[in-house]
């Protein structure tokens, strides 16, 4: 949807906008793109959308990359399917940040029960047990907190591959967006900090409450990532700030990221801008944050289901909300998000957090009767 929109306003580089999506009537098609339905691995559906493309990108990590890879012709597709196909699988994404000399916490992959039983003892407890593929904002994700959690969490993903992950005693979880163009210039948005609720983001806040050295040194981290992987666009990269102040890379995402939307409005170049600026080989923007800005996502509530047309949230001077026209809503679905900005520059960061918290917790939500 925000990809859509920002290719609005740029009619001299990108002239229609189409887009592949398996629910009808999808965001991005009420912002002006032209909709493809369908799976996002179905093979003739990609196949159908390289026909009608100069350029192909994606917002999620479930295309066919096999697909996309054997795709001929005078198309490009950035981020790289070699990339995505490296990023799809949890296990051989880490191992390739491993080999290119990025920290990361320890892993392995598991393939029977007995054997994570064996890593779990020299991991110890808690220990972080996932699923390799197919997984994202912590669904795929199961915290081994005993022995007597351990045949309850293979269980979980019985038939799937997973991967154990040793736990991190982290500070703070952080982001960096970052961006490469065709011409290989990156660019790096400052560091963020994120906070979670049940493996879901709940909170950005910009920029993260971490010293100067950390933000500097994780903005240099993003770039070392950004010089390992193929291709171009904007990626989301997200990590650990330990409890000494190290920093760890815990995942990455080869698209527009939800850590990054504050940039709508708290940047000079927003994320999307910035992305389709990279695919199209223009100079990328400046990624200067001009005001302190706190993003909450708008989630479905616990036990709220069905048709749903808008939302009540509290909009007065810097707050900006962005709402996603789903058609359904779900618990713990992102509905939209809102952005708490300084836009005078004299509020610090604990007062935007608590200002958004205070919205959060009055938003309600109108339903189709």
């Amino acid at each position: 949807m925000m990809l859509t929109e920002a290719a609005k306003q740029m009619p001299e580089q990108i002239s229609e906008v189409i887009v592949l999506d398996p629910n009808e009537n999808c965001p991005a098609t009420q912002v002006g793109a032209k909709q493809i339905l369908g799976k996002f691995s179905d093979k003739n559906a990609i196949v159908e959308l390289s026909l009608q493309s100069d350029l192909i990108t994606y917002e999620i990590e479930s295309g066919n990359t096999e697909i996309l890879e054997s795709i001929k012709g005078n198309i490009t597709i950035n981020p790289s399917p070699k990339t995505l196909r490296i990023i799809q699988d949890k296990y051989m994404q880490k191992k390739f940040l491993r080999e290119n000399g990025i920290p990361v916490t320890d892993f392995v992959a598991i393939s029977s029960i007995e054997e994570l039983k064996q890593k779990i003892d020299s991991f110890g407890y808690p220990t972080l047990l996932k699923q390799r593929r197919d997984a994202y904002d912590g669904r795929g994700n199961f915290r081994i907190e005993n022995s007597a959690h351990i045949s309850e969490g293979y269980s979980k993903f019985s038939g799937r591959n997973v991967m154990l992950e040793k736990h991190v005693n982290f500070l703070c979880e952080i982001s960096v967006i970052a961006a490469r163009n065709t011409e290989g210039e990156i660019e790096v948005y400052p560091a963020v900090e994120n906070i979670h609720k049940e493996n879901i983001l709940r909170m950005t806040i910009a920029p993260a409450r971490i010293s100067k050295q950390v933000s500097e040194e994780a903005e240099q981290l993003a770039k070392k990532v950004m010089g390992a992987f193929h291709g171009a666009g904007v990626f989301g990269i997200e990590m650990f700030v330990t409890k000494d102040e190290k920093i760890l890379v815990n995942e990455i995402a080869p698209r527009v990221h939800n850590s990054g939307h504050h940039t709508l409005q708290s940047s000079i170049t927003s994320q999307f801008e910035q992305h389709l600026r990279a695919i199209l080989g223009l100079d990328l923007g400046r990624t200067d944050l001009l005001h302190r800005t706190v993003m909450c996502n708008i989630l479905g509530p616990k036990g709220l289901g069905g048709k749903c047309k808008s939302v009540n949230i509290t909009q007065n001077d810097g707050v900006y909300v962005k709402w996603y026209q789903k058609s359904e809503i779900k618990p713990m679905r992102k509905m939209g998000h809102f952005n708490v900005v300084d836009v005078n520059d004299n509020m610090d960061i604990q007062h935007l957090i608590s200002k958004a918290d205070e919205i959060n917790d009055s938003i309600t939500f109108n339903m189709n009767q």
